[in-house]
């Protein structure tokens, strides 16, 4: 049996264990804040595509990948009246009704989207008149210009889902962070059997698949990237995963970005060292400076801080490493990366907006550090759920002791 096939043999570890969620109370929990912030916007409609959001607000997980680049499911969840699921003959329980979908793209409708974009906007008054909504504002997230035109056109007024939904998402219930807390441990098995599997010869294509078939064998849905790189790979950061062959003395460095069970995301980032040799100087220096970030910034978390004093009181690197940063300081984690994305301090006049950091979230901490001047980059990543009382990280895997105290 070779090592790889190893790696998906049974396992006599403890294993992960699904949590006794109320699934109907948890459906009714994630309904209620969607419906709340379209109440605070005076929202009578909101005509849903994003398959993130179609699976937080009808737990619909239909082809979703497919769905994010060619949509052929759409949800009509008004604030009040019945949900309806365009494009499927199977009705979830958490819907009222299916009916058939119009093509909004043009796998669908051919070139000329237009004609049926004038469909779907009739549709969209018909199914207005029939709820007898008082308002006449209807929320869309990602349709084309040729569905957004053709609804206004009616002299309805659009706006934008994507704010409303992420609103939405922002605060977990109870449920949620039980599913949360199954979704890491079902990435922190694939991370340890990806750490058991590691030696030299092994490609990152190989290793990375480990992560990939835990996350399927346990139900979950898919990995939002190829984010694993090894040795000179690792600097700078986002180069996804190769045919590259990990040798002796390499770090490899990846992160999750894992959408797992229940349709719940595990963010999670670790660094390796593969061999038995001693790690390099400069692989030490670029791991501790990357663990003294998250440590000090998990620190600073609390309900109440705003963006931007989080921002302000973050870790500061040293200059050499300041041009390899991370695109972000932290960010919201649900479903998947989620609002809000809190820059560092060096980005926060081009791209920096407030707000305030609230109990019942979790946010993902992040820390890449690789110099300019040098060869290899650490990648660090902590879930911490964000409580009245406190922070509480949700990972328990441990860190590189070789890099951290050797």
């Amino acid at each position: 049996m070779s090592n790889l096939y190893r790696a998906f043999a049974p396992d006599h570890r403890a294993l992960p264990v699904a949590p006794d969620v109320d699934i109907p109370r948890l459906h009714a929990y994630r309904l209620e804040r969607i419906r709340g912030a379209m109440q605070a916007q005076d929202v009578a409609l909101c005509v849903l595509v994003n398959p993130v959001s179609l699976r937080y607000a009808a737990d619909w997980r239909g082809y979703a990948l497919f769905q994010s680049h060619i949509p052929s499911y759409y949800l009509f969840l008004p604030v009040e009246g019945p949900i309806v699921l365009y494009g499927t003959n199977a009705k979830p329980d958490t819907v009222d009704e299916v009916r058939p979908a119009r093509g909004l793209n043009t796998f669908d409708a051919g070139l000329k989207l237009d004609i049926e974009a004038r469909k779907f906007a009739r549709e969209v008054q018909d199914y207005l008149r029939e709820i007898s909504a008082g308002s006449q504002r209807v929320a869309c997230e990602r349709l084309s210009p040729s569905a957004i035109h053709a609804i206004a056109d009616t002299g309805i007024e659009v706006v934008d889902a994507d704010g409303l939904m992420e609103s939405a998402r922002y605060i977990k219930s109870a449920d949620e962070i039980a599913c949360m807390r199954y979704s890491v441990e079902v990435a922190e098995l694939g991370m340890q059997r990806m750490r058991d599997l590691l030696a030299p010869g092994i490609t990152e294509n190989e290793l990375w698949s480990v992560l990939h078939h835990t996350n399927i064998a346990y139900d979950g849905d898919w990995i939002d990237g190829r984010m694993l790189a090894s040795g000179t790979r690792t600097n700078p950061w986002l180069q996804e995963a190769s045919a590259k062959v990990i040798e002796a003395g390499d770090l490899v460095a990846f992160d999750t970005d894992m959408v797992g069970p229940n349709g719940y995301c595990a963010d999670i980032s670790r660094t390796f060292f593969c061999g038995t040799d001693k790690p390099s100087s400069e692989q030490k220096l670029v791991y501790r400076r990357a663990y003294a970030e998250i440590q000090h910034n998990i620190d600073l978390l609390r309900p109440g801080m705003t963006f931007k004093e989080f921002s302000e009181r973050a870790y500061r690197q040293d200059d050499e490493f300041v041009p390899r940063r991370y695109p972000c300081v932290a960010h919201g984690v649900g479903m998947s990366d989620e609002y809000p994305k809190i820059y560092y301090h060096a980005d926060w006049g081009r791209s920096g907006y407030d707000g305030v950091i609230e109990a019942d979230t979790v946010m993902s901490i992040e820390s890449y550090v690789g110099s300019i001047h040098g060869t290899v980059g650490v990648k660090l990543e902590e879930m911490v759920h964000i409580r009245a009382d406190g922070c509480e990280v949700l990972c328990k895997y441990p860190f590189e002791e070789a890099l951290l105290h050797g």
